[in-house]
């Protein structure tokens, strides 16, 4: 009897250890499985501006198609609105693995790379067709590739939207009518030397103090696109707007290069396919916002006026000396290619 109650022991233990055996290799297998599939957090700096800039509605939009089209194996910690710093800082930040994306103007990225200066050029693009042509074919590639060499991979561009003038002092109805005045501009040579050739004082100021020096007077007045004049509310301490479109302005898209190159290919693919995606979002949600940015301005009081074909012209005559000052610093071959490209 004794016996036969140690054999249904022993039978009892062999089938739990048996089943712990099982349960054991169910584990492995299912740990094989994930194997590849780790998990990747992208920290995205999605700049200074608010959350119904195009620029924000971009970044929200990336930030899905990331997440979604990976499967939620990409993680995003979008940071808008300023959390992260101004755009040098943002760089800087990149570079030491800190930030994973971010697109920031050119005027901050140039100071990484000399070449691109030459994406803040006065007059560059006259109309969008020709600025997507550009940015999205060799020469903008061109741009992109060049980062390389600062620890940065170039994605694409998106956009900001033309820049135009306004100021709190009187209406700019012509192009002597910019002589003197005070006008805040990004620490960007070629930028001053622009407003230079045009009889105007260009002072850099940090985007961050610029409204406080606007509402103070300590600068007449200011240029950006209608969607950054409307998010940041310069309407309240500036009168005048003058529509001269006088730079094309886009943000180049930049992710951390040894980040990028850690994805499995995979996730490579589903990164460049979400920016893509963005890019194009972007694009629409730029043209959109600069007809109803305009229009707001206009509700909020600003007084707008419109530079004729024949006034554009003039102030594009004005600063062409500018391609030729800088073309050594910027490189003459991407001088060159922009300009052949942009003018056909």
């Amino acid at each position: 009897m004794k016996k036969l109650i140690l054999g249904f022991l022993f039978m009892i233990l062999a089938l739990f250890i048996a089943g712990c055996g099982a349960n054991n290799s169910s584990d492995a297998t299912g740990d094989s499985e994930q194997e590849g599939k780790e998990q990747y957090t992208v920290r995205i700096a999605g700049g200074a501006v608010g959350p119904e800039h195009s620029l924000t509605k971009t970044f929200n939009f990336l930030k899905e198609e990331l997440e979604g089209k990976s499967d939620g194996r990409f993680s995003v910690d979008l940071n808008v609105a300023g959390e992260l710093g101004e755009d040098r800082e943002i760089i800087e930040a990149m570079q030491m693995g800190e930030v994973h994306l971010a697109s920031p103007s050119p005027a901050a990225l140039g100071g990484f790379n000399d070449s691109v200066a030459i994406l803040d050029m006065p007059f560059l693009f006259t109309n969008r067709e020709i600025a997507y042509e550009v940015l999205d074919g060799e020469p903008g590639q061109m741009i992109l590739d060049l980062l390389d060499e600062s620890g940065i991979k170039g994605l694409g561009y998106f956009e900001n939207g033309f820049r135009n003038v306004t100021n709190n002092v009187k209406p700019i109805e012509s192009v002597e009518d910019l002589n003197k005045l005070s006008i805040r501009t990004m620490q960007n040579q070629t930028h001053i030397r622009a407003w230079e050739l045009l009889g105007a004082n260009p002072t850099p100021l940090a985007f961050g103090e610029l409204y406080s020096a606007l509402q103070q007077g300590t600068v007449d007045g200011q240029e950006n696109p209608f969607g950054l004049i409307l998010a940041n509310k310069f309407y309240e301490v500036q009168n005048y707007l003058t529509v001269t479109n006088h730079v094309y302005a886009p943000n180049v898209v930049i992710t951390n290069k040894e980040f990028y190159d850690s994805l499995p290919d995979d996730l490579q693919t589903i990164f460049n396919d979400a920016v893509s995606a963005a890019i194009d979002h972007n694009r629409e949600l730029a043209q959109e916002e600069e007809v109803s940015a305009r229009q707001q301005l206009e509700e909020e009081g600003m007084e707008i006026y419109e530079f004729t074909e024949d006034q554009l012209k003039e102030m594009q005559e004005i600063t062409l000396p500018v391609y030729e000052e800088f073309k050594d610093q910027i490189g003459a071959d991407v001088v060159d290619t922009f300009l052949e490209a942009s003018r056909e």
